[in-house]
């Protein structure tokens, strides 16, 4: 089982079932997906758009930008919430960014790798710079699509 599946299955979620089950669909089909910055897809990533186009496909939309303005825009996350499938993880002084998968690592464009999981251990562990979610309203968004409203 991939851990978000495991994030997935025992409930360790930032939005509902339905529109994290998106958000993981997302994950899956970009998976291994080319790194390119600026790029947001279909057949190329960066970072953040990596994450702004799982997230607008699964429901939640904002304004495609850079991971410094991301959290800048962002909510502080601290305790276990950082380590829910769905929080986003800001990286190396703000310059890169992926989406939780559990407290173990993370989903992410990675300049050499594409569409990739990384452990926080080891070469990520120095470089977070900490953990946000997506503003309220796109919270509100997420559970309004997930109970079909």
């Amino acid at each position: 089982m991939n851990p978000a599946a495991a994030s997935l299955a025992a409930g360790r979620l930032v939005y509902k079932d339905t529109v994290s089950t998106a958000i993981m669909r997302g994950i899956e089909s970009r998976f291994g997906i080319p790194y390119r910055y600026g790029s947001t897809g279909p057949n190329r990533y960066d970072c953040s758009g990596f994450v702004w186009s799982v997230f607008n496909e699964a429901g939640i939309n904002f304004t495609r930008q850079s991971a410094r303005s991301l959290w800048a825009m962002s909510e502080p996350v601290t305790g276990d919430e950082r380590f829910k499938f769905g929080t986003l993880v800001f990286l190396n002084g703000l310059g890169h960014m992926g989406i939780v998968a559990d407290e173990n690592g993370f989903y992410h464009a990675s300049s050499s790798k594409g569409i990739t999981y990384s452990t926080f251990k080891g070469y990520w562990e120095g470089r977070i710079v900490g953990f946000r979610r997506l503003p309220t309203i796109a919270k509100e968004i997420g559970e309004s699509l997930a109970s079909g409203k």
